[in-house]
């Protein structure tokens, strides 16, 4: 790994101080870019997720996609994970610790909309971030297209619903407009660009120009990534400043519940006899959250400076960091799985 991959805890880390730094010291530069959002998707951060995954999007080998599925049981795990455990271990977590643990901490309206945050975390599986973690993984680029593209189709369909069971609300207005902006956003139309971008290079089919265009924009993917975590820092800095006790707080079984979902995928897979590069990037889908979806349907139902709102920003302060440490664990014990 170059020097970006072998320290991007650091460098993230790094970034989110000076996202919050930079957010109170320059509020104004923030709010206006939090003001320039196309159906609650701010432009800023779709920009920098799609420089993120646009160098993935080109490794996609689509003639090789036909074969995926003699290989189910990666996509199984993957959508077992994330729409028959996930959302409901995020929903009683935050029922757990919010009406019972910490009571006597949150006022019920409060913790009411933690909870509600912590629910949209939860049902909606991770899109563009998970190209990162697969990546970093050595994962299969054409497999993890195929676990993403269905978990895609069912979310359009399934979030609604599940998000209005586990909030109790029959009458919740769940803005469509946003969800399939964000989908269209972070996975078709850098698709579409990977697709024509690999057809052009690709010309005499040896892969050598693909490589050399995809080693090329290496640096860039990772610059995408840190950009958009101090865009969403300085975005809720003031409001990280102001709240340490409630993100600590909202932290715990967010941590609990991300650590927990990736032993038990990880241990599924395992059973499966999941080769490794299939494996690690579906632990990495089942346990990873499009938060970028979370916050704007947060802020569009509940409003900006909700409870939910702050829980789905805390979902990307604690996810990043621990998803960097399941990278490291899962390459550390590439051991464990078979390689093909």
């Amino acid at each position: 790994m170059g020097i970006f991959e072998r320290y991007l805890s650091v460098w993230v880390g790094l970034c989110i101080i000076a996202g919050v730094a930079t957010g109170n010291l320059f509020p104004e530069v923030f709010q206006f870019f939090a003001r320039l959002e196309v159906a609650h998707v701010n432009l800023p951060v779709a920009v920098f997720i799609w420089v993120m995954i646009y160098p993935m999007m080109v490794q996609v080998d689509f003639s090789s996609i036909k074969d995926i599925g003699k290989k189910p049981k990666g996509l199984a795990l993957t959508l077992v994970i994330n729409w028959l455990i996930k959302p409901f271990t995020m929903a009683a977590l935050g029922w757990l610790f919010f009406r019972v643990f910490f009571a006597g901490l949150v006022d019920p309206q409060t913790a009411n909309e933690y909870i509600a945050g912590m629910i949209l975390l939860g049902v909606a599986p991770c899109t563009a971030m998970v190209f990162v973690w697969s990546q970093l993984t050595k994962g299969d680029a054409n497999y993890t297209l195929v676990q993403v593209s269905v978990n895609d189709i069912i979310m359009i369909f399934a979030f609604a619903p599940i998000t209005a069971f586990l909030l109790g609300l029959s009458d919740i207005q769940v803005p469509w407009q946003t969800l399939l902006f964000s989908v269209g956003l972070y996975v078709l139309l850098p698709l579409v660009a990977g697709y024509f971008t690999r057809k052009l290079l690709d010309k005499s089919s040896d892969h050598r120009e693909v490589d050399a265009f995809v080693g090329a924009l290496k640096p860039w993917s990772i610059i995408g990534l840190l950009a958009t975590v101090v865009l969403l820092f300085g975005f809720q800095a003031e409001v990280i400043l102001q709240k340490p006790l409630a993100i600590g707080l909202i932290a715990i079984p967010l941590l609990i519940q991300t650590y927990g979902i990736f032993a038990l995928a990880y241990a599924g897979a395992k059973v499966l006899k999941l080769p490794h590069n299939i494996a690690a990037p579906a632990c990495m889908i089942g346990t990873s959250n499009f938060f970028e979806l979370a916050v704007a349907v947060a802020i569009s139902v509940f409003g900006l400076q909700s409870g939910a709102a702050l829980a789905t920003v805390v979902g990307v302060l604690v996810e990043v960091p621990v998803m960097l440490s399941l990278v490291a664990f899962a390459n550390r014990t590439r051991h464990w799985f078979p390689n093909h």
